[in-house]
């Protein structure tokens, strides 16, 4: 048992380690064109805003339109739920250091004072766009690179580790799949 732990934690040292390499990668390259786009961007993010007002669109359309609106707000809810109520306080990462990084001011976004792990943000974009994909497949590749987006600007901004984003990601597509089982909305991976 105690060479299971042992394992386990070096594991976990060397992903760590792995994430705050990609975090410094992130802060270090100059993108100038980029920073306002992702800071913008990420706070548009804020409290699903992009989500909700493409679900509000959606929502005024007819049948399978107005199905993946409810759909993509269902998964909103219930990701949102699992990362800012359960997965923060679980986990209680604390979120990078922008300064010791060297994050650019002109990325900044107000640092949030919950905890970073897992990001939020991440979750619920992620949520929308596979609950969405799966309902109107014609909206999943634009809604699917609009949450890899918002995940990215959240890191490119400084306020969370890459990890966070992929936990954030695997959290909004088990939301998803969760939201649209108690829907009872078919999945299909291929069809």
């Amino acid at each position: 048992m105690r060479r299971a732990e042992a394992t386990a934690a070096a594991v976990l040292g060397d992903l760590r380690a792995v994430d705050g390499a990609l975090y410094a990668a992130v802060a270090a390259t100059p993108t100038p064109t980029l920073d306002r786009a992702l800071r913008r961007l990420s706070h548009a993010a804020d409290h699903s805003k992009i989500s909700l007002t493409v679900a509000a669109l959606l929502a005024l359309g007819p049948g399978r339109s107005r199905r993946a609106a409810l759909a993509g707000v269902s998964a909103v809810a219930l990701a949102s739920a699992a990362a800012n109520l359960c997965g923060k306080r679980m986990v209680r990462r604390q979120r990078p250091d922008r300064e010791q990084a060297r994050v650019v001011v002109d990325r900044h976004v107000p640092m949030p004072r919950s905890a970073s792990f897992p990001s939020g943000h991440t979750a619920s974009a992620t949520a929308f766009a596979t609950a969405v994909g799966v309902v109107l497949p014609a909206a999943a590749v634009p809604l699917g690179a609009l949450a890899v987006a918002v995940g990215y600007a959240r890191v490119h901004t400084g306020v969370h580790y890459p990890g966070d984003v992929a936990a954030g990601a695997v959290l909004g597509f088990a939301a998803a799949a969760v939201s649209l089982a108690a829907a009872r909305v078919p999945l299909r991976v291929c069809s």
